[in-house]
């Protein structure tokens, strides 16, 4: 089970969408989210986040010490999970 007393101060962004702001400059990254904002968003452990960023399966920046995912990128690895059901 997931303890989110420490994550209180966490601003969860609206569902995942509008990572493309068209007033933001191309190449620019929208909404950063942190390790732990992705986890609970995806509701698996922070090493499990840190894993696929270190595997190449989630794109994210390094900032000082620490790692931020853009939103997008959030989205794009799980539509790259997404499996559709097939109807009998």
């Amino acid at each position: 089970m997931l303890n989110t007393r420490h994550m209180e101060h966490i601003h969860f962004p609206a569902p995942l969408r509008e990572a493309t702001d068209p007033g933001r400059e191309p190449g620019r990254p929208g909404v950063l989210l942190t390790v732990a904002e992705v986890a609970a968003i995806l509701r698996v452990s922070t090493m499990t986040v840190y894993r696929l960023i270190r595997t190449g399966q989630l794109a994210a920046v390094r900032v000082g010490h620490g790692w931020r995912i853009p939103q997008d990128a959030v989205e794009r690895y799980l539509a790259s999970r997404t499996v559709g059901v097939e109807e009998a």
